[in-house]
């Protein structure tokens, strides 16, 4: 049985499809694509069916990471109980997940960046109203907290 993962945040058009792209080409390199199902969503849906933003999109593929075809949806409570880990990019969005939460399992939605080992941050900002840079930071952010994340899920759930 796979290992599910959810990245979520607002639009579901910067941040998570970024998580998604990058955690997805680690868990290729690891070899482990047949273990873990990986998926973004927002919460809300602005740009449901709508490709990431050309900004995260270039980015990501200065990174040797393709994300072209990746959709935007938004995220249902039904996402909480089918998937394992839902990490938040930010607070917001982590209330946000919680407000339609089922019952119980709270525990599952946790931000993203607390599975960082190389940066203090808390959340991930969005970088959709600045530059370019704002879209590297956020690729090094996400790169270091999956890292900590494919760690976590080799250790909890005896992969590797």
């Amino acid at each position: 049985m796979a290992v599910k993962v959810l990245f979520v945040c607002m639009g579901n058009i910067c941040r998570s499809p970024t998580a998604e792209g990058v955690f997805r080409a680690l868990v290729e390199r690891e070899g482990c694509t047949q273990h873990i199902e990986i998926d973004s969503a927002g919460t809300h849906a602005y740009h449901v069916g709508e490709p990431p933003d050309p900004r995260s999109q270039q980015a990501a593929a200065m990174r040797g990471i393709d994300m072209s075809m990746l959709r935007g949806r938004k995220v249902l409570s039904d996402d909480i109980e089918r998937f394992d880990y839902i990490l938040a990019m930010d607070r917001e969005n982590y209330e946000n997940l919680l407000s339609i939460c089922p019952e119980g399992l709270e525990q599952k939605i946790e931000l993203f960046m607390s599975y960082a080992s190389e940066r203090q941050e808390e959340e991930v900002p969005d970088p959709y109203f600045g530059g370019m840079g704002g879209f590297d930071r956020v690729l090094d952010m996400i790169e270091d907290a999956s890292s900590g994340l494919l760690q976590d899920i080799f250790k909890r759930h005896g992969l590797r």
